[in-house]
């Protein structure tokens, strides 16, 4: 079955073999707070590391696998299934740890370098050995989740034990280094010292691409014997994000009867219902999944992820006038978060009342500050600024999304479009003629 999901954005990317016997489908998840809840803990790892926070960007792979890795120089990028597989914050830290010490290491440099200005998508076509068209487009808060869907990862980063040792040294010396305990990721290491028995093709990935041996774990129990911060307990907020991804996670991704199996109605904590809600609403039952969110936000009235759930089950549910203040309040309460504002903007041009028309253009303009690389958040631009009547800039707005998709030949008709019509020398002519150039370099390539 397949559901629209307005909080998480799916990048459907179709894999073919050079064979075209084979073809699988990779869904990237975008959502603000499991992305928040990720770069919360593998900020302080990259400062310890030297590295600059902004300028490592964050994958979250939705695969059932436990895998994770660093990819085209300072990308990494993490399943669904490590997240929800883990036991805790720590273990999740302590991997995130590991593969960052692969980064600061420069391991795999001549594949990185050959995938710097590769996007996400192409570096996992990349990964698989598979050559990447896009199917479909990316829609932020309408894409699909696909049931059932599991994506087995080749064997394409293997790294020596040599890389693993540093790697693993270099974690150690970073969870050191912000006063965190080391043991969830022995804790991993044990997880995956159990499936070494395992034929290869069922192990999971991460086991595959990071051979573990019993060296590795012997010098971390060494550290962990040693450290001074090995008893540390997991910072309190981390652990409640932990359990809020974790259950959000499950909600959106496993059969709601799944979902209420995990957190059965006696669980009354936040994150049990959390996920109950989500599990309401995908299946159909509005009024149920309303009133639980009701209840998450009478106890914090402030969390904007609440606000941002309610706001989606009701404009999922045919109710955008109701939607629009619950994704005003998350807009509020968490200005700086493109998502949200993109999922804000899309109820703004759904309820069609010229009053929230250029609220609705100053949110898409906002969130492309950021999200510039997210072809859907250019189509509500230009279907916004198309009945504002800037025609110009809906045409410009529509080669952008067509050089993102890789339409080239849209891309060189929306652009030609926008350049007639704008100003010569304008910014917005300017930036006509550099997508003009773009495909005509393509085409001579």
């Amino acid at each position: 079955m397949v559901r629209k999901c307005a909080l998480l954005l799916l990048v459907l990317v179709l894999l073919l073999r050079p064979e075209d016997v084979f073809a699988a489908k990779i869904s990237f998840i975008r959502d603000t707070e499991i992305e928040n809840t990720i770069r919360a803990y593998a900020t302080p790892l990259f400062i310890a590391a030297g590295l600059d926070p902004t300028a490592v960007r964050i994958y979250v792979v939705a695969d059932k696998q436990i895998n994770a890795f660093v990819a085209g120089g300072q990308n990494l990028f993490i399943n669904t299934g490590l997240i929800t597989r883990s036991g805790d914050a720590d273990q999740i830290i302590g991997v995130i740890a590991h593969e960052v010490g692969h980064i600061e290491g420069g391991h795999l440099s001549r594949v990185n370098e050959a995938l710097k200005r590769s996007t996400a998508e192409s570096i996992l076509s990349f990964v698989l050995g598979a050559a990447a068209a896009a199917a479909g487009r990316p829609d932020v808060g309408g894409a699909m989740i696909m049931g059932g869907q599991n994506v087995a990862q080749r064997n394409f980063f293997q790294y020596s034990r040599t890389q693993e040792g540093a790697a693993d040294a270099a974690a150690m010396r970073y969870l050191d280094a912000t006063d965190q305990s080391a043991r969830g990721l022995l804790d991993f290491f044990n997880i995956l010292s159990q499936e070494e028995l395992l034929v290869p093709e069922r192990q999971d990935p991460y086991l595959r691409t990071h051979p573990l041996t019993r060296d590795r774990i012997d010098a971390m129990e060494a550290f962990v014997a040693k450290s001074p911060h090995s008893n540390a307990p997991t910072k309190p907020d981390f652990q409640t994000m932990y359990a809020r991804m974790v259950a959000k996670l499950h909600g959106f991704l496993d059969l709601p009867a799944t979902t209420y199996r995990l957190y059965p109605p006696e669980d009354t904590s936040i994150p049990a219902r959390y996920a109950r809600a989500i599990a309401d609403y995908r299946s159909g039952d509005t009024d149920k999944a309303v009133a639980t969110v009701d209840g998450l936000i009478a106890e914090e009235p402030k969390n904007p992820y609440f606000h941002e759930l309610k706001g989606q089950i009701l404009f999922e549910a045919g109710r955008p006038a109701q939607a629009l203040k619950p994704y005003e309040t998350a807009v509020q309460l968490m200005s700086d978060a493109p998502l949200i504002r993109v999922n804000l903007a899309r109820v703004e041009l759904a309820l069609n009342d010229p009053k929230l028309l250029n609220p609705a253009v100053a949110n898409l303009r906002a969130a492309l500050a950021v999200e510039s690389e997210t072809p859907f958040v250019w189509r509500q631009l230009a279907i916004g600024l198309g009945r504002q009547g800037d025609m110009a800039n809906s045409s410009l707005a529509l080669a952008e999304e067509a050089m993102l998709l890789n339409k080239r030949s849209d891309a060189k008709y929306h652009a030609g479009k926008a350049a007639a019509m704008l100003p010569q020398g304008s910014p917005g002519w300017l930036k006509a003629q550099d997508i003009l150039h773009a495909v005509e370099v393509e085409k001579g390539d």
